[in-house]
């Protein structure tokens, strides 16, 4: 039989006799075997055993490498985290996995689990006050977590068996006992389906020292007995499951105290009317939430179904108005999606409504940031309860450091940070004379310039920078008290944003607004010939004329509209000349349409002969065609030369101007055929392509992401393609319409394109120009008859019916096609087919005697 490999991995969770199995490091190697006697039978064993195990050895310490370069190259790794430490507690490494553990606390919330593991690993291996004291601190720090039932419980028995003030129940391990059940009840008594455990383990706690009370001691007996009594009806006035069982411990423990009651049911009868009305009604609250209950513990729920299930459970909490109730759900939820950052917002957002305790919100805003910390208003929020619960400027400046480093997803989300940071300044500074020595406007300027050096490139041109500047600017002139330092921040926007008419009118009004009619003169001279987008140009020279007007002198007014009216003028020119520039272009759209539609026309008119019957064919037919001398060959292989060439002409011009409308469409290029693509549309404007990506993880197969956006602005429209690789994802994917997406709710469709033409029929003019050109060289009479072909058929292109052989275009059977040779017919007529002279034609009109 193999021996057990001891390592933390294979620690108990309990152990009946106390004792626990020690990992295999230096201070403590690995037991050796009691009976000495066995160790000659099974010496051939333990050599192969040997080589086996350091066989795995080299195998862990191969993937233990691996795993530390990995978290070197990728230090947010959560899985990396998870793999290394699990791998560090298989060899027993004990100092490296303590290390292990805090880098990655610091970093991500452990998960309950991980917080139980910890904590009785370093139970199994410490000895001594100071190493239980360290045990304690990480049960400390695992509930302020997430709400764990089973790790309050680990908590709680950890206490009451290794604390020694505890265990021999001095009045302080009472007293400290007592506070950690306390806060055991507030923190997970309200859970209605583990919330027993943590009641019954008061209840046994505090009937263990009535137990050890004095029998003489009738005064501290008593005292004890409604301590638990308390407890009972407490505990009875809690909708809980199994609450019937609670009834019938209670009845048991009061007929011990002497009172008669029937034990065995579960009726009322005997116990005060207090307690059993608080009994009824947590027994009703209870059955109206086992429905909820039974939903949000299914396990055949997927992610999204269970966490609609707990929003479902949540407005009815809500509706039911106990805000202790409300917060022990939002908390159940967050154990079970830490990650959600819907829920935390919506967490937060009920806490600052209904709950005033700031340390308790200050707590979820610390806890929401680090589960979450790509939420750029999650950072903003969390600032904004500092300023509320009187934070100091240390902790609030450690926060806001700390939201920088952090990856947002829009340069807006930034930007809220550093405005909310600047807005506390300011208020702290101005109302609060608490802190007046310790702040000043300096920070609030180098807060500024902060902002400006990391935004300014990335926000060029945008509302929000302007917003950020004009604050800026603002501060200076009424905090700083330093005009030129305000101005100076507006020339500073300038030089960034110069082509914003919105920054030379905000720098304008403020120079107003401070009665500085000279400079706002000199601005509007600086600006007024300008170009700016839209009517922009016309728009500031309006406004310099009504500045002069209200402001100005006559001489002023006069000199403005000097300078204004050619510049008016000469924008009004601009407009007219891309206004005719416009016109052209759409006449000859207009004109090769109705060319074309004259072709299409002449093409199925010819087709009508076809269709006909024989009879009639040659009814309709001229009974005495001419024949078509040189000249007149000559004149319609000329005309079809140039009807050919415009033609193509025209169409090898309008391929560039479709070109750029095709190319205008921003995130579609020739690549995407839109087969397997799904469309999206009502998309939070501030998405990514990493949030679609992880929105579309659980279906997987997404070939690729585009996102349009608005060709002007830059701005997501809020639609977007999404390819996947196979159709079966594809309608996965689409199976998750509706579905909520960063607070909206997402429409998902299958992208159905129309079907583009074949881009050959375009071709062949061009073709057939050539074939032209080529054969026209030759100077043949077979390459006339053939261009005079080409030019038909090139009239007609695009037809459903396509003429082939030589020029027989609209041509009657009873008439001899162009270069076939000559047939004569055999009818009555046929001798008035063959040329005729002069004389022979005299010769018909006069009359024979």
């Amino acid at each position: 039989m193999e021996p057990k490999e001891e390592t933390l991995a294979t620690i108990p969770e309990e152990e009946e006799d106390g004792d626990t199995v020690i990992p295999d490091v230096e201070n403590n190697p690995k037991p050796t075997t009691k009976d000495n006697s066995s160790d000659s039978s099974d010496a051939s064993d333990s050599d192969s055993d040997s080589d086996s195990e350091s066989e795995d050895e080299a195998k862990q310490s191969m993937e233990l490498q691996t795993l530390q370069y990995q978290l070197s190259n990728e230090p947010s790794n959560y899985d990396t985290h998870v793999q290394y430490i699990k791998v560090l507690r298989k060899m027993g490494e004990i100092e490296k996995l303590r290390q292990a553990r805090e880098a990655m606390n610091e970093i991500f919330p452990l998960t309950p689990a991980m917080w139980r593991e910890w904590a009785r690993d370093e139970t199994s291996i410490s000895t001594g006050p100071e190493a239980l004291l360290g045990v304690e601190k990480i049960y400390e720090r695992g509930v302020s977590d997430y709400l764990s039932v089973p790790l309050w419980c680990d908590y709680l028995k950890f206490v009451q068996e290794y604390d020694p003030s505890i265990c021999e129940f001095l009045p302080d391990g009472i007293s400290k006992a007592r506070n950690l059940f306390e806060r055991a009840v507030t923190a997970a008594g309200l859970h209605v389906s583990e919330g027993s455990k943590i009641w019954e383990l008061y209840r046994e706690f505090e009937l263990a020292i009535f137990c050890r009370i004095d029998e003489t001691n009738l005064k501290e007996k008593e005292k004890q007995v409604q301590r638990i009594r308390s407890i009972f009806h407490r505990q009875l006035s809690v909708p809980l499951a199994n609450s019937s069982a609670t009834l019938l411990a209670y009845k048991s423990w009061e007929v011990e105290q002497g009172a008669v009651l029937d034990v065995e049911s579960s009726n009322l009868d005997g116990i005060s009317s207090n307690v059993a009305l608080a009994y009824q009604k947590a027994l009703e609250m209870c059955n109206a939430r086992a429905h909820l209950e039974e939903q949000i513990s299914r396990q055949d729920l997927s992610d999204s179904e269970k966490f609609q299930q707990y929003m479902i459970y949540l407005k009815y909490e809500q509706s039911s108005g106990d805000p202790g109730r409300v917060q022990l759900l939002y908390e159940r939820a967050i154990t079970d999606f830490p990650v959600s950052s819907d829920l935390w917002l919506d967490y937060t957002q009920y806490l600052d409504k209904t709950l005033k305790v700031g340390n308790v919100v200050r707590d979820v805003y610390s806890r929401a940031t680090k589960n979450c910390p790509w939420v750029g208003e999650l950072w903003v929020r969390s600032l904004l309860s500092l300023e509320r619960s009187r934070a100091s400027e240390e902790e609030i400046s450690t926060v806001f450091e700390k939201s920088l480093l952090c990856a947002f997803s829009t340069f807006e989300e930034y930007l809220d940070l550093f405005l909310t940071r600047i807005d506390g300044l300011r208020r702290r500074i101005l109302f609060s004379g608490e802190v007046e020595g310790v702040l000043d406007y300096s920070l609030i300027r180098e807060t500024f310039q902060r902002a400006s050096d990391y935004l300014s490139e990335q926000m060029k041109n945008t509302d929000g920078l302007l917003r950020l500047y004009a604050y800026w600017a603002h501060l200076e002139q009424s905090m700083g008290k330093d005009m030129v330092s305000a101005r100076g921040v507006w020339e500073r926007l300038l030089k960034i944003s110069g082509a914003m008419l919105e920054a030379w009118q905000s720098y304008i009004s403020m120079e107003i607004e401070l009665d500085h009619i000279n400079e706002a003169r000199s601005i509007y001279k600086r600006c007024y010939s300008k170009r700016f987008t839209g009517t922009g140009s016309e728009d500031i020279c309006h406004a310099w004329l009504r500045f002069e007007r209200e402001y100005g002198t006559l001489e002023d007014f006069d000199h403005s509209v000097q300078k204004v009216t050619p510049r008016l003028e000469e924008l009004r020119l601009f407009r007219s000349q891309q206004e005719f520039k416009s016109l052209p272009e759409s006449a000859d759209q207009k004109e090769h349409s109705v060319k074309k539609t004259g072709r299409e026309k002449r093409k199925s008119d010819s087709n009508i002969s076809y269709e006909q019957s024989p009879a009639k064919r040659q009814k309709n037919a001229p009974q005495k065609p001419k024949k078509v001398h040189d000249k007149e060959k000559r004149q319609v292989q000329n005309l079809a030369e140039e009807n050919e060439g415009r033609e193509t002409k025209q169409t090898v011009e309008e391929q560039p101007k479709e070109q750029p409308i095709k190319d205008a469409v921003p995130g579609r290029t020739k690549g995407f055929t839109d087969e397997c693509t799904a469309f999206l549309s009502n998309i939070n404007l501030k998405a990514t392509y990493e949030d679609l990506r992880r929105f579309f993880s659980d279906v997987g197969g997404v070939s690729s992401i585009r996102i349009l956006h608005d060709k002007f602005t830059g701005k997501s429209r809020g639609l977007a393609y999404v390819d996947f690789i196979d159709d079966e994802h594809l309608a996965a994917a689409v199976a998750k319409n509706k579905q909520m997406f960063l607070g909206k709710k997402l429409s998902i469709a299958r992208s159905n394109p129309k079907q583009r033409k074949d881009s050959s029929g375009e071709r062949a003019p061009t073709e057939h120009a050539q074939s032209h050109q080529q054969t026209g060289n030759a100077g043949t009479s077979a390459s006339k008859e053939s261009s005079i072909e080409t030019s038909k058929q090139s009239r007609g292109r695009g037809d459903s019916v396509q003429l082939k052989g030589k020029n027989t275009f609209a041509v009657p059977r009873n008439v001899r096609p162009l270069g076939f040779p000559a047939i004569k017919p055999k009818t009555e007529e046929g001798e008035d087919l063959k040329p005729k002279s002069n004389d022979e034609f005299r010769k018909m009109f006069i009359k024979k005697d």
